[in-house]
């Protein structure tokens, strides 16, 4: 059995719309097999697809082709998520460090993102240590 990419990525619910997904493919961001897809794109069973959703790009293995969309529950029966633990760590290191590379049309940092901002990018000097009672040979 064979589905259309767009609408298997809209069924297995890694996009919440079908349009998301035909965009996404129209974008260069869904591969069948490491070969960029267009959203017409037949998919079937033993198939592997990325998806790139910057910074992350998830891997997974087609276990069943389906058009319609199923519950949540049922996912297991019919994908396998085989993303390597590296995009997972690139994603967690993205949303810590997510406030010092803000993105384009956020607006203005808020008070508490600035104050946050000047912690982190603040210098740190060695005179500051100097009031620090370190002695080497403690008695």
């Amino acid at each position: 059995m064979e589905a259309r990419i767009d609408k298997w990525l809209w069924a297995v619910r890694i996009f919440k719309t079908r349009t998301l997904a035909a965009d996404a493919c129209k974008n260069s961001r869904i591969s069948i097999n490491g070969t960029t897809v267009k959203p017409s794109r037949m998919v079937k069973e033993g198939d592997e697809v990325s998806v790139r959703k910057p910074p992350v790009t998830y891997t997974f293995r087609v276990k069943q082709a389906i058009e319609k969309r199923v519950g949540a529950k049922m996912l297991p029966d019919i994908i396998e998520n085989i993303t390597p633990p590296e995009q997972y760590e690139l994603l967690e290191i993205n949303r810590i460090s997510g406030f010092v590379n803000r993105a384009k049309g956020m607006g203005r940092p808020t008070k508490k993102d600035r104050r946050a901002i000047d912690d982190f990018t603040a210098p740190v000097f060695l005179d500051d240590f100097d009031d620090w009672d370190i002695d080497d040979d403690q008695e």
